[in-house]
């Protein structure tokens, strides 16, 4: 069996470490936080025998370009116009991407880059001060790729600026839409919509994602990634693009990049994560890319998998791993919302307070750090302070949709439904894949006893999230109150299949409808389940005491009924101390008068035709 190949190498490593100054030569701070976590994670031993190689690898290869202002790492296939990678050695592995004028394109970038070396000096300053539309008067003359896309990208930010001051502005008036509007977006789009440079191509793909142009902002992306591999935030609005993982198994082979690839398996896990829905395949994948020959150490890998074991409800296993992240990164700010949820959904509360506490004295104004201090007040039932901080979340960040949702929870403790509904509304604008929004919504309007609302609502939360036993719960429940029984016991059917099999109460609500259909043969088919669950976990007689007299009671009536079963069941209960022990014992005497009649018969598998 041939060992499985190694996920780093030379050029990976150099392809990476080029990343980290490409991205931040262009604002993309994002981009570059997560390059250089990456790069950091490597075993430094690695790491640096890796790089060692890739220096060497291009010091002896013949350079595809005839000059650089400086030594370059960058190996990424580079597109007709990619003015992001630098110089490529020529290898009998990528020579056949080159295209014959590419040393041509990329010496004149060069030289245009050298020209606007003070200006991209200046404005990477007024960058890193925010001051965007200073960037944009410095660098809007220049000539290069890489000004160009710093002159489109900070027209954007100040536009965005704008329209979220004047989105704060209408705070709490009929007029404010549901999220700030650039109005400058089609402007923009304008400016690179001829655009093959694979940076401007992110921006292009940006701005059309973000005029509900999906399937073309998709396009944009593939070009891009195929230009440059290395831009993070490219990959992070991919996946902001996926509505499913059907659409992601379909997008998957598109890429310009093997399955195997890091990118593409982080690419995946984010993606799933994102849709509340990662598998044992990701955590699989996870596993790989801790691996000793990949990035070991990386906080932000195990954060992946601390939150794929969230959504997978392996809370356990979850918690440890948010353990073994503050243990490398004790500072660490990034999905500390996640952890504290799991402290929440596990009551402990003595070590959510602390880290409360701990992580409110480290940075109170991350809208993380504040979804936590709520989720601290919310275990203590302090359910005002705990609105006060998911507020504080929404207004340092109104796109973080957690503290919306969460937000939402709180108005339902308060039975302030109003409040929660408009809460929810906010979290469905900023994300519609988000199932715990819709699942919100449908508890608001049943609390608001606005049943065919709440059941529009679920629909919507189960179309996401379609193996959730809660969800189709919910449904049931809808069905059941506007009278639709029929389509209520679908539903609890359904439940069913995700359902923990010694579950009980699915099957005591599916015999409660079959009991008032008046079909009573399914309903004690399910009460009889009950009593084997009960009987198998040992429970108390109390448990399933209504259960069994209704069982014995239906081979009572019935022709060729079970008699014996009856029998056992009844006595069972009048043998017991459960509050049905004078109804068994009135069955049993009934029970002495039919066997005197009707001599018992077990029904085993071959009598009952089965």
């Amino acid at each position: 069996m041939t060992p499985p190949v190694p996920l780093m190498d030379a050029r990976l490593v150099a392809e990476l470490r080029q990343s980290i100054q490409d991205c931040t030569e262009r604002g993309l701070s994002v981009a570059s936080k997560w390059s250089s976590e990456l790069y950091y994670a490597i075993p430094s031993n690695k790491r640096d025998t890796l790089i060692s190689e890739a220096f060497t690898t291009f010091s002896t290869s013949t350079p595809a370009c005839s000059r650089s202002p400086r030594p370059s790492l960058s190996f990424a296939d580079p597109s007709p116009a990619s003015s992001a990678a630098l110089c490529m050695p020529v290898t009998p592995g990528n020579q056949s991407h080159l295209p014959s004028h590419f040393p041509v394109v990329r010496a004149q970038e060069t030289e245009l880059e050298i020209q606007d070396e003070a200006a991209l000096f200046a404005a990477r300053a007024f960058m890193t001060a925010k001051e965007f539309t200073r960037v944009e008067f410095t660098v809007k003359n220049c000539k290069s790729a890489k000004a160009q896309f710093i002159y489109v990208y900070s027209c954007f930010l100040a536009a965005e600026r704008k329209a979220q001051r004047d989105w704060y502005r209408q705070n709490n008036t009929r007029g404010q839409p549901p999220v700030p509007i650039n109005r400058l977006l089609a402007t923009l789009l304008d400016m690179v919509k001829n655009a093959t440079d694979p940076w401007l191509l992110f921006l292009k793909a940006v701005f059309l994602s973000r005029l509900n142009r999906r399937e073309e902002a998709i396009e944009s992306i593939i070009r891009s990634i195929s230009g440059y591999h290395w831009n993070w935030s490219v990959w992070t609005l991919l996946c902001s693009c996926v509505g499913d993982g059907d659409e992601l198994t379909a997008l998957l082979p598109l890429l310009p990049l093997p399955a195997t690839h890091p990118l593409i398996l982080m690419f995946q896990i984010r993606t799933m994560n994102e849709l509340h829905s990662p598998s044992e395949n990701e955590l699989a994948m996870c596993d790989r890319l801790l691996g000793d020959d990949c990035f070991r150490d990386s906080a932000w890998v195990m954060s992946l998998r601390a939150c794929a074991l969230y959504h997978l409800h392996d809370f356990g296993q979850a918690e440890k791993q948010f353990e073994k992240i503050l243990a490398i990164a004790p500072h660490r700010i990034d999905d500390i919302d996640v952890y504290s949820n799991i402290l929440y959904v596990t009551d402990n509360r003595l070590k959510l307070s602390r880290l409360a506490h701990e992580f409110l004295e480290l940075d109170k104004d991350r809208p993380e750090v504040c979804c936590l201090v709520g989720n601290h007040y919310s275990l203590r039932a302090e359910h005002e302070k705990a609105v006060k901080y998911f507020r504080r979340a929404t207004e340092l960040d109104r796109t973080y949709l957690s503290a919306w949702t969460l937000m939402g929870h709180e108005y339902v403790e308060m039975k302030n439904s109003h409040a929660a509904i408009e809460a929810y509304r906010r979290a469905v604008d900023v994300s519609r894949k988000d199932y715990r929004a819709w699942y919100g919504l449908g508890q608001a309007y049943e609390l608001l006893s606005m049943h065919r609302y709440a059941l529009y609502y679920y629909q919507h939360a189960t179309a996401l999230r379609p193996y959730d036993v809660r969800l189709w719960q919910a449904q049931g429940t809808c069905y059941e109150e506007i009278g639709r029984l029929k389509e209520a016991v679908e539903c609890l059917k359904r439940a069913l299949l995700g359902a923990d099999p010694r579950e009980t109460t699915i099957h005591m609500k599916l015999a409660k409808l079959h009991e008032e259909l008046d079909d009573q043969s399914e309903a004690a088919a399910y009460h009889r389940r009950v009593v084997e669950i009960c009987r198998i976990e040992e429970r108390p007689v109390q448990d399933y005491a209504k259960s069994s007299i209704f069982v014995a009671r239906h081979h009572m009536v019935i022709a060729g009924g079970d008699l014996l079963l009856a029998k056992d069941y009844l006595e069972r209960v009048a043998n017991s101390n459960a509050e049905e022990v004078g109804q068994a014992s009135d069955w049993l005497k009934k029970l002495k008068s039919v066997l005197i009649t009707r001599p018992a018969i077990p029904i085993t598998e071959e009598t009952s035709g089965h």
